[in-house]
């Protein structure tokens, strides 16, 4: 729109600062080019030194380990722990189980194959309950379907299963997700941010609650884009069609007397507590992969909510997009991704400044270093020389700091508080249609508890399942070793060589063949004692190999084999 032109052509001309570069890898949308070149930023290579990398893929440890301390990238590494269907579950089940009764805030859910017994045990005492199966890495509604019968599941599928809400809000008689779009600027300290204007998804033929007739109907039941774009009773109205800005729901729930401002609370409080059931891995991630941002922050994240909202107005979290679609199919997607991109690049408080003076500051080390090699001072001289130079460097701080310079040309801050003061200062003043929900305003210790919680345990906690597995593992070892010592036991009592000669071929605790018998252990040895003997005429110098006997190769097999078992 005319608007959203002026509005960035005015942060473009705003901005008085040495130029953006911008690098654009593996992006499927053409929106971000356009918002980058009205903001004036230069597009470059990968290769370049750019200032900021948009990416539509995960970035790996090695994309972040060679990151300049300047630049920034559009993903935090270790956010797939709320972003893959089946890790977005059990991190949540675990929060659940810590706090039962704050953390009910998504249906109930399984990791199949994992929890399949556990989700089959639940339907034969909840028999009404109908259940949306979803593969764990799966994408715009592909490969989703509802059953009632668990047990026509694939035991070796790898699915997420939910128990399905058959009863949501609706509007017109038909069901409706949103789509919010969540701004992440930090994870130490972890500030989230919600755009106020979103997409309302709907369904494109009428909710009734599933049943054998409609189970298979997409069109009632999903409200996925990607799906109910091929429906024939599709609409692009702005008003009542099957895409609808929040500003739309809101003006319609407020006519139907629903409290708008406790259900947008509801919505914030969902997504904090969503993101934290993660904070623990991303803060550790953070820190392992950039140890040299000192300066700016290195990532960023826009991440795609989806919510759901029952009768009783309560908002479960769905599922969370890493990289939710920036597509402008109609004008109402052009409008709303425009702005948000735009103001999240204002939120970024990308300076030019910065990259000059890193580059300056690495320039400087460096011929420092090689100037070191060259000078063959005593360990005392280099010694006095590298306290000279702390006492300079001191110097000039303490001299900056009283020139009172300008935040935005001193990107350490004012008063030596540090470049995170400075950032968070811009953040506030320049949200743009972003409202901050964490840390809750009005209530910075709102969400102290899970904090508390999180920063106590450990980054690598266990699922329930695999709490389970080790469990029936470490029994079914237990079971081993003594039907083992048990053998044992019996072949000492019965032939009293043995006290003499050790425990034989399964002295190191690992048993005989299959059932765990030292028997047939000690009939091979003796078979192989006298294949030894006999072969008189073999020479000791010879350098053909020994033919292997099959029933030492049959031995070793079932030995190595009964070592990876103990090691489950």
């Amino acid at each position: 729109s005319d608007d959203t032109h002026l509005r960035l052509t005015h942060i473009c001309f705003s901005i008085n600062r040495l130029p953006i570069s911008i690098c654009i890898l593996n992006c499927r949308y053409d929106i971000i080019t356009r918002v980058c070149k009205r903001l004036g930023y230069r597009l470059v290579g990968e290769s370049d030194l750019w200032n900021v990398c948009w990416t539509d893929s995960f970035v790996g440890v090695d994309f972040c380990r060679d990151m300049r301390r300047f630049q920034k990238v559009n993903h935090f590494p270790g956010m797939f722990e709320i972003c893959r269907k089946d890790l977005l579950a059990r991190n949540l089940n675990r929060m659940l189980k810590l706090f039962p009764l704050d953390y009910q805030i998504f249906p109930k859910t399984w990791c199949f194959p994992a929890d399949l017994g556990d989700a089959i045990a639940y339907s034969r005492t909840h028999r009404s309950k109908t259940f949306i199966l979803k593969p764990d890495q799966g994408s715009q509604g592909k490969g989703i379907f509802l059953t009632k019968n668990l047990k026509e599941i694939n035991p070796k599928d790898r699915m997420i299963c939910q128990v399905y809400i058959t009863k949501p809000l609706l509007i017109d008689g038909y069901k409706f997700d949103l789509r919010v779009y969540t701004l992440i600027t930090s994870t130490d300290p972890l500030r989230i941010f919600v755009y106020n204007e979103g997409l309302a998804r709907f369904a494109t033929n009428k909710y009734k609650e599933p049943c054998v007739t409609n189970a298979s109907n997409t069109f009632m039941h999903l409200t996925n884009y990607s799906v109910n774009k091929y429906s024939r009773t599709f609409s692009n109205d702005d008003e009542a069609g099957s895409k609808r800005r929040f500003s739309t729901l809101n003006r319609i729930l407020t006519a139907e007397g629903y409290d708008i401002a406790e259900l947008w609370s509801n919505i914030d409080d969902v997504i904090v507590k969503t993101v934290m059931s993660a904070w623990p891995m991303l803060k550790h991630t953070y820190t392992a992969s950039f140890p040299t941002h000192d300066i700016i922050q290195a990532c960023f994240e826009v991440l795609g909510f989806d919510i759901l909202i029952d009768h009783k107005l309560k908002p479960y979290v769905l599922e969370v997009n890493h990289s939710p679609s920036f597509h402008t199919d109609e004008a109402i997607d052009k409008e709303i991704k425009e702005a948000l991109i735009a103001d999240t690049f204002v939120m970024l408080n990308l300076n030019g400044e910065v990259k000059k003076r890193v580059l300056e500051e690495d320039k400087r080390r460096i011929q420092n270093r090689l100037l070191q090699r060259l000078r063959d001072y005593s360990k005392q001289t280099a010694a006095k020389e590298q306290q000279q130079q702390q006492q300079q460097q001191q110097q000039q701080q303490q001299q900056q700091g009283r020139d009172g310079n300008d935040p935005d040309d001193d990107p350490y801050g004012e008063d030596g508080m540090g470049p995170w003061a400075e950032q968070i200062t811009w953040e506030e003043t320049h949200l743009g249609g972003y409202r901050r929900i964490l840390p809750a305003p009005g209530d910075p210790n709102r969400y102290l508890q899970f904090f508390i919680a999180q920063s106590q345990a450990s980054v690598y906690n266990e699922t329930a399942a695999s709490k389970r597995r080790e469990e029936c593992a470490k029994q079914q070892r237990i079971e081993l070793e003594e039907r083992f010592r048990l053998n044992q036991a019996i072949l000492h009592k019965h032939n009293p060589k043995l006290q003499k000669g050790g425990m034989g071929a399964g002295e190191d605790g690992t048993g005989g063949n299959g059932g765990g018998t030292g028997a047939g252990s000690l009939a091979a040895k003796k078979k192989i004692r006298k294949r030894k003997v006999s072969k008189v005429t073999k020479k000791h110098d010879e350098f053909s190999p020994d033919q292997i006997a099959e029933y030492e190769e049959r031995e070793r097999m079932a030995l190595l084999g009964q070592r990876d078992f103990l090691r489950m």
